[in-house]
């Protein structure tokens, strides 16, 4: 069979991560990457784009998805045709996986989701971007004060005979009592099951709470990689939790396959080369109504290319504005 020649580009932009793959109209993965946002969401995107542009054909690349926190102000920069919220494309990426999916499990850096899906139709969600408790920037913390490498994570707490109970129902009760067994004199691969355990039983309380979580289960986001975490949601649900192979890109792959689905003639999208352009961004406080909307202008090489925070029409057209014309409102 002649291989598919098509490319879809999904992005998906969180506050830890930024995550990037290429489909084929098949919905197979030609490529992708992981990499840290590191505060800089537009740094993170470019570093990828280097990446990629000597790996891929831009002119190939037929339609743009982006997700996630940053996903309005990468979606201006890259020039994406789609822009989907996180539900959208993590529930997109599971059913493409999985046509059969019932619920779909999302930790990621600093949030967390539970996705309800029936008969293919996702009929129920919620988030918790409140509480850390149980997300990737918590278990990296502990991992690093208990001297493990966050990769070694899970097999060290699959190696647990007798874990131990720990508060988990918020960060700092969680460290302090696993500080205490620790003094207690309780062996590492115990304290940290007992936080693998402590944390989906967070998990369960608080985004899972009232909701009928049901096999086929998928555990996407990149907390999945814990093989801790996914034994201890398997021991409390009583039922398999499948992982899918690129559980760390399934935003990314959602947003792709976003964009495939939305039949683009074509494509907005600006080209990797925009890894080597100066994108400058600058913000102001519209003054037009009581609103008082903060505007962020995108500039790329010197060139206004959109605007983000308005809740009028007011700032859409931004055709013939320069950098001075910009500044005087």
């Amino acid at each position: 069979m002649e291989a598919s020649k098509l490319r879809y580009l999904g992005i998906d932009v969180g506050s830890v991560s930024t995550d990037i793959a290429i489909i084929d109209e098949r919905g197979n993965l030609v490529t992708g990457l992981y990499l840290r946002t590191g505060g800089d969401p537009i740094k993170a995107v470019k570093e990828g784009f280097l990446q990629i542009k000597s790996q891929i054909d831009q002119s190939s690349i037929d339609g743009v998805g982006v997700t996630g926190s940053a996903r309005f102000l990468i979606g201006a920069v890259v020039g994406a045709d789609v822009i989907k919220n996180e539900i959208t494309a993590h529930a997109t990426a599971g059913l493409n996986f999985n046509p059969n999916v019932q619920t779909i499990i999302e930790i990621g850096g600093q949030d967390s989701k539970i996705i309800i899906i029936r008969d293919g139709i996702v009929v129920d969600f919620a988030m918790n971007s409140v509480c850390a408790a149980g997300t990737g920037s918590f278990l990296d913390h502990q991992a690093q004060r208990l001297g493990i490498p966050i990769e070694e994570f899970g097999d060290v707490a699959l190696k647990s005979q007798k874990p131990v109970r720990i508060a988990g129902r918020c960060t700092v009760f969680a460290e302090s009592d696993m500080i205490h067994k620790q003094q207690l004199g309780h062996k590492k691969e115990d304290i940290l099951f007992g936080l693998c355990e402590a944390l989906v039983r967070n998990y369960l309380s608080n985004v899972g709470r009232g909701k009928e979580i049901l096999p086929p289960i998928l555990f996407q986001g990149g907390v999945a990689a814990n093989k801790g975490i996914k034994l201890a949601f398997e021991k409390a649900l009583g039922t398999e939790v499948i992982v899918p192979p690129y559980f760390s890109l399934m935003g990314a792959i959602g947003a792709a396959i976003l964009a495939y689905e939305a039949r683009i003639t074509s494509t907005n999208f600006k080209g990797f080369e925009i890894a080597e352009q100066d994108i400058v961004t600058t913000g102001f406080e519209c003054k037009g109504c009581s609103n008082l909307c903060e505007i962020t202008n995108i500039f790329i090489d010197g060139k206004l290319v959109g605007r983000l925070g308005g809740r009028c029409g007011r700032w859409e057209n931004i055709e013939n504005e320069s950098l001075l014309e910009v500044s005087k409102y």
